[in-house]
C-alpha cells in the first residue's frame, strides 16, 4: 500500500481496511509561493472555502459515544472541537484526553477550557484501558491538558495510563502519546518515555515568531529540547510533531521550523489548517488551499521526514495508526 493510499484512508479501527477519501497529501511541486501569509482573511467575512466543507458521516458514532460516556472519559475530539470527530468516531476511533478537561495555559488557538483544575482521578488509567478494549483499538492515542499546577505536570499519571493500556490490550496494540511540555522537567519527560509508548508526539503548533501570540507560556526551544530528549533516551522511539497553517507564518519560517525539528531527530510531521473555534480565539489569517498543502508537504519530505501528512483537515492524531504503520514499514524496507 502506498503512502498516499494510507493517509487518504478514513480513520480505521478494529482492523477496518483503508479506503480512498480524497484527503490530499504530498504531491510533487514546483512552488512559486514564498509566503503562507500573502492572503489575509477579511475580518468581516469568515465563510469557509469550499475545500473545508464536507459531509458529516454519523453512522457508527453512537457506539463510540456510548463507550466514552459510560466510562466517564474525555476526548480531545470534543474538547478541541476537532473537525474530524464524526469521521473518526464513526470508525470507532478517538483520542482520549487524560488528567482532566481544564487546562492551565491560555493558548490563543485552543478551545479546551481554561481555569481551575481538579485532582487527578486515580482510576482513570483503568477506565482508559477499558475504553481501548471496548472500542477494539489497534492504535491508542492519549493526550492531556497541560497541568502546570502539578509538580510533575501529570507525568506519573501519564505513565500509569500507558502501562494500563499496555497490560489490558492485545500484544499488537500500539500506543501514541501526545504530551504537553512538562515545563521542561526532564524527570517528568523521562517518566513518560520510560513507560514505553510506541510513538512520542509533541506539537510545535506554529513558528517561533508567533509563539507569544499563539502559545502563551510555552517556549519554542523547550519543545525542541523535549523532542531531542526522547531521541537521546529512546533512540528507536519514533517522534512526531505538528503545526497549524494559516496563522500568519511565512513559507521560509515554516521551512526553518521544520528544519529545526529534523535537527532534533523528529521523524513524523503533521500539517493542517488552523480553524478558529470561537470568536474569542485567534482569527484565521489565511485559508491555505489543498494544493498548497501538497506543495508544502513535499518540501518537508525533502527535509528528510520519514512521514508527512499535509492537508486542510490533518490533525495530530488523524490517521495516526496508519502513519505509524507506514513509518515502521519504511524503516524496515
Amino acid at each position: 500500500m502506498s503512502l498516499l493510499q494510507v493517509i487518504d484512508a478514513p480513520a480505521s479501527g478494529c482492523g477496518a481496511k483503508p479506503q480512498a477519501s480524497g484527503l490530499s497529501v504530498l504531491n510533487v511541486l514546483d512552488s512559486p509561493r514564498d509566503s503562507l501569509a500573502d492572503s489575509r482573511v477579511p475580518e468581516r467575512k469568515r465563510r469557509l472555502p469550499a475545500w473545508l466543507k464536507r459531509p458529516l458521516p454519523a453512522a457508527g458514532m453512537a457506539f463510540t459515544d456510548e463507550v466514552i460516556r459510560d466510562l466517564d472519559l474525555v476526548t480531545v475530539c470534543e474538547s478541541a472541537k476537532c473537525p474530524n470527530r464524526t469521521e473518526c468516531w464513526s470508525h470507532k476511533t478517538a483520542t482520549l484526553m487524560i488528567a482532566g478537561n481544564v487546562c492551565t495555559r491560555p493558548c490563543g488557538f485552543c478551545s479546551v477550557p481554561k481555569g481551575k483544575t481538579e485532582a487527578l482521578q486515580l482510576d482513570e488509567p483503568a477506565r482508559v484501558a477499558e475504553a481501548a478494549k471496548r472500542l477494539g483499538l489497534e492504535h491508542v492515542v492519549l493526550t492531556s491538558v497541560t497541568r502546570d499546577d502539578l509538580p510533575d505536570g501529570g507525568a506519573a499519571h501519564w505513565a500509569a495510563c500507558v502501562v494500563a493500556v499496555r497490560e489490558a490490550c492485545d500484544e499488537g496494540v500500539t500506543i501514541e502519546v501526545l504530551t504537553p511540555d512538562f515545563r521542561g522537567n526532564v524527570r517528568a519527560i523521562d517518566a513518560v518515555i520510560d513507560s514505553r509508548p510506541d510513538v512520542f508526539n509533541h506539537n510545535t503548533e506554529t513558528v517561533p515568531r508567533l509563539y507569544h501570540r499563539v502559545r502563551r507560556n510555552a517556549d519554542y526551544q523547550r519543545t525542541l529540547d523535549l523532542l531531542a530528549r526522547v531521541k537521546r533516551r529512546a533512540p528507536d522511539m519514533p517522534t512526531k510533531s505538528g503545526l497549524m497553517l494559516g496563522l500568519g507564518e511565512t513559507r521560509e519560517e515554516l521551512l526553518d521550523t521544520c528544519a529545526d525539528l529534523r535537527a532534533v531527530g523528529c521523524e513524523m510531521l503533521t500539517l493542517g489548517q488552523y480553524l478558529q473555534p470561537t470568536g474569542q480565539h485567534l482569527p484565521v489569517e489565511r485559508y491555505v488551499p489543498p494544493e498548497e498543502f501538497d506543495e508544502v508537504g513535499e518540501l518537508m519530505r525533502g527535509l528528510g521526514f520519514g512521514l508527512v501528512a499535509s492537508g486542510p483537515f490533518v490533525r495530530s492524531s488523524y490517521h495516526a495508526g496508519e502513519m505509524k504503520d507506514v513509518l515502521t514499514a519504511n524503516r524496515s524496507a
